[in-house]
């Protein structure tokens, strides 16, 4: 079967990703910051089908040379590492370069040393699309064609903005890069919104709470089916926009009420339904051509919260 990479395999994403493509008898390579993770994973996954390479830091020039030379079989690419995190304290240094510099990297190095690889998928992000400005907007709509307008200047004015602007100009520099060099590979786009749902395996640890936020939303389980649909489906050049519809922490905890009454004296009830009136004054979120090329339906919030809670109560 074919051999996929996936880069930051210890990630949330990640590990759902390669636990998909070992459920459907791929061959993984996964790269990590050290055998320490690598060797957690491997023993996790408990698959003879999966093995790892240490890439310790995924900006550093020449990152993913020497993962690919020493592996010629590698058919499929799928980038999923980029730093994410909200404490920087050089925004540019620690979220603006590495996001960029690491997706340069593995596109040098598949252009280097992957010539047999035949399809490579950035995950991306919302981030990327949408506009910040422009979210509580509600005659404004995006779509697999929209962009996020930050410039890198506005991207360095705090980690949040820095955040955004690292997915907008690393999916950029993925763009600009197959424009301005001969490649002998397919690419496409992963942009989730917020991705909820479990963990790919049972919790060591207590989640984080649940945050005060609102936006759009996709299960992690989705997001990693479509990975696998970017590369199977002989896509080219797409943006795969994953979101199944708005939510806010009143949307939380109306399902957290209905679906856990064991909780009801632990958490706020807020006003019950509020969440509906409050979403239409966002902006239209329009995937319907994602959805199309999917061809599966996205998990809602009902089933993403319920699932994720009950991993959480049964730790």
């Amino acid at each position: 079967m074919t051999t996929v990479f996936v880069s930051g395999a210890t990630g949330f994403i990640a590990i759902h990703i390669v636990k998909v493509l070992l459920d459907k008898n791929y061959t993984v390579i996964g790269s990590v910051r050290s055998a320490e993770k690598g060797d957690a994973l491997a023993k996790q996954l408990g698959s003879s089908k999966f093995s790892y390479e240490v890439v310790p830091d995924i900006a550093k020039e020449g990152a993913f040379d020497e993962a690919l030379q020493n592996h010629p079989e590698i058919k499929v690419f799928l980038h999923t590492a980029s730093p994410f995190h909200f404490k920087a304290t050089d925004v540019e240094e620690e979220l603006l370069k590495p996001a960029v510099g690491g997706t340069t990297n593995a596109l040098k190095a598949i252009t280097k040393y992957g010539g047999q690889i035949e399809n490579v998928v950035i995950t991306s992000s919302y981030a990327a699309v949408s506009t910040s400005s422009k979210e509580k907007n509600p005659a404004h709509t995006n779509n697999e064609e929209s962009w996020n307008e930050i410039t890198w200047d506005e991207a360095l004015i705090d980690s949040f903005a820095g955040y955004r602007g690292s997915k907008k100009f690393a999916e950029k520099a993925a763009w600009d890069y197959v424009k301005e060099n001969k490649v002998n590979f397919k690419i496409n786009y992963i942009n989730p919104s917020f991705v909820f749902g479990p963990q790919a395996f049972p919790l060591s640890s207590p989640n984080d709470p649940i945050p005060t936020t609102a936006g759009g939303f996709v299960d992690v389980r989705d997001v990693a089916k479509a990975h696998l649909v970017a590369f199977e489906h002989n896509l080219q050049n797409q943006r795969l926009i994953l979101n199944a519809g708005r939510f806010n922490g009143q949307t939380i905890l109306d399902v957290l009420h209905e679906n856990f009454p064991e909780l009801d004296s632990k958490l706020p009830v807020g006003t019950p339904g509020s969440d509906k009136e409050e979403l239409k004054q966002y902006a239209t979120i329009d995937n319907s051509k994602t959805r199309q090329i999917l061809g599966f339906p996205l998990i809602g919030i009902k089933e993403t919260v319920v699932d994720s809670v009950k991993q959480i109560l049964n730790n």
